[in-house]
């Protein structure tokens, strides 16, 4: 570590004290590149260490540089973020050749122009023997660089044991449904990669098909088994998630996988590949099965949202909005809502009366669906979680109120 920060204090000091704000950062990145490979060795040992150390404090994020980290590596550990003091800190200047070291130069144009860049970092961890992959995402925070990087789990959980009420899993199966479009939604952080590789895996283990999927970085790596599984990272595969759902019609796919609908053209071309006969698996940053519809619907122009609307009615099979709540042992545990499109849910959606199916969910116990506050009490009356929590994290406080008095 100590010759690390040598290197690290010795390119520093190569940075002319005329050179101000953002322009540092291209001067660090025209300097990467005449870097030895030995200085750049020393320093992914360095990134390698902390991130040994976030592993053993099962961690699920770190955060390296930036003005607002005070010059410590944080660590976020069972949802709460947490200085890292018994590591050296590191000022702006350092951790931004430290973030550069870890790109290539085609990867140094991107975050110069889009001021920001996801990628996926890997190194070989001893003590596992085995590569342990993470989800990086470098940014702009006062002229400065930042990195938040997030542990991808090296296993996958059984899709049986995220409590999913055995028609919610029929319905996603391609098996059973041979197209359409289920949605996994929810905040940053919430697990919806984690539910999106259970879903790909359960494919994997019967089902002989052809599975393309696209995503911002690539995180989990899935293996052949039944299934061939194509990985497309966008930026290094493929340069866009349109380009990559529109392309992925002609790579003959069963399921196509979008790593997330983040732009009305990738909304557009989602429907236009599901409709075409597709299975297709997609997320969105969103809270709520209703919030879910309401938001591809807002995002396209509003010419085009009657279209869409009755597009999305018909193409939409399921969607599922989670959250990772705090438990009584200081641990978290997912929770979700569940809708299955039913013909009641369609004639909603067409007819632009979303506000119903609030209702519907709580209805449908039966098909497989429930709602956010219906799980919650669910994990409060097994004593997971606390009342405070389940209030706190219910979408429908009022509703959530309502449930615990009966209780």
């Amino acid at each position: 570590m100590a010759d690390a920060v040598e290197i690290l204090q010795r390119y520093v000091q190569k940075i002319p004290t005329s050179i101000l704000g953002a322009e540092k950062i291209n001067f660090i990145v025209e300097m990467s590149q005449q870097m030895s490979n030995d200085d750049k060795i020393q320093l992914h040992q360095l990134v390698n260490h902390i991130l040994t150390l976030m592993i053993e404090r099962e961690a699920s994020d770190i955060e390296i540089g930036g003005v607002g980290t005070d010059d410590y590596i944080w660590f976020r550990v069972h949802g709460e973020k947490l200085r890292v003091e018994e590591l050296p800190r590191f000022n702006h200047l350092e951790t931004s050749v430290l973030i550069i070291s870890l790109l290539t130069n085609n990867q140094c144009k991107h975050l110069l122009v889009g001021r920001n860049l996801d990628f996926s970092y890997t190194f070989y961890y001893d003590i596992l023997k085995k590569n342990v992959r993470f989800r990086a995402d470098a940014y702009f925070d006062l002229d400065s660089l930042a990195l938040n990087m997030r542990a991808i789990s090296g296993t996958i959980r059984p899709i049986e044991s995220l409590g999913f009420h055995q028609n919610a899993i029929r319905v996603m199966s391609h098996n059973y449904i041979k197209f359409g479009l289920s949605l996994i939604t929810g905040i940053t952080g919430s697990g919806k990669s984690t539910t999106l590789d259970a879903i790909i895996d359960y494919h994997n283990k019967f089902d002989p098909s052809h599975i393309v999927i696209v995503a911002s970085p690539i995180e989990y790596v899935h293996r052949s088994n039944k299934a061939i599984i194509r990985h497309r990272e966008v930026g290094k595969d493929v340069l866009s998630f349109q380009e990559g759902v529109v392309q992925a019609l002609r790579q003959d796919p069963d399921i196509i996988v979008i790593g997330e609908m983040r732009d009305p053209e990738t909304i557009l071309a989602t429907l236009e590949i599901t409709d075409t006969g597709h299975k297709v698996f997609s997320t969105l940053h969103t809270s709520s099965a209703t919030e879910s519809i309401d938001r591809i619907i807002a995002e396209v122009n509003p010419v085009e949202q009657e279209r869409v609307r009755n597009r999305l009615a018909d193409v939409l099979t399921s969607v599922v909005s989670q959250k990772l709540v705090p438990t009584v042992d200081k641990k978290r545990v997912i929770v979700k809502e569940v809708l299955i499109v039913t013909p009641s849910v369609k004639a909603a959606i067409k007819n632009d009366n979303t506000s119903e199916i609030y209702a519907m969910i709580v209805q449908g116990g039966p098909q497989g669906m429930i709602t956010m506050e219906q799980d919650l009490l669910r994990l409060v009356k097994e004593r997971m979680i606390t009342k405070e929590t389940a209030v706190g994290y219910s979408n429908n406080k009022t509703r959530m109120l309502q449930l615990l008095k009966v209780t």
